[in-house]
């Protein structure tokens, strides 16, 4: 099982980026999909997981109507798109998959973990 990630990078206040989650090893459609995200000295956030066994997608209000989460299982990928960026999003992003069910995006939900990717919000 494995996930690579890519995207990131520097982006001024209000711009976008994208994030990717290339998952080999096994069928995201098996999994639920998570992107969560960590700033020193603070706990890792859930900000967006998609359960497709119960049709649920969650986002955090921090990035609701902001950010949009998918996955294209012809790719096996997952995506993160970020617009309206701001510099409170700035922290290192993971992408994560859970064998069961997540209805709040806990971390402790996920069983595997991308290695992250700076996201870096500045003028």
């Amino acid at each position: 099982v494995q996930l690579v990630e890519s995207g990131g990078g520097l982006v001024q206040p209000g711009g976008s980026l994208n994030l990717s989650c290339v998952a080999s090893g096994f069928s995201l459609d098996d999994y639920a999909i998570g992107w969560f995200r960590q700033v020193p000295g603070k706990e890792r956030e859930g900000i967006s997981c998609i359960s497709s066994r119960v049709g649920r997608i969650y986002y955090s209000d921090s990035v609701k109507g902001r950010f949009t989460i998918s996955s294209d299982t012809a790719r096996n990928t997952a995506y993160l798109q970020m617009d309206s960026l701001k510099p409170e999003d700035t922290a290192v992003y993971y992408c994560a998959v859970g064998r069961g069910t997540t209805y709040y995006c806990h971390y402790y939900d996920m069983d595997y973990w991308g290695e992250g990717r700076l996201v870096t919000v500045s003028s």
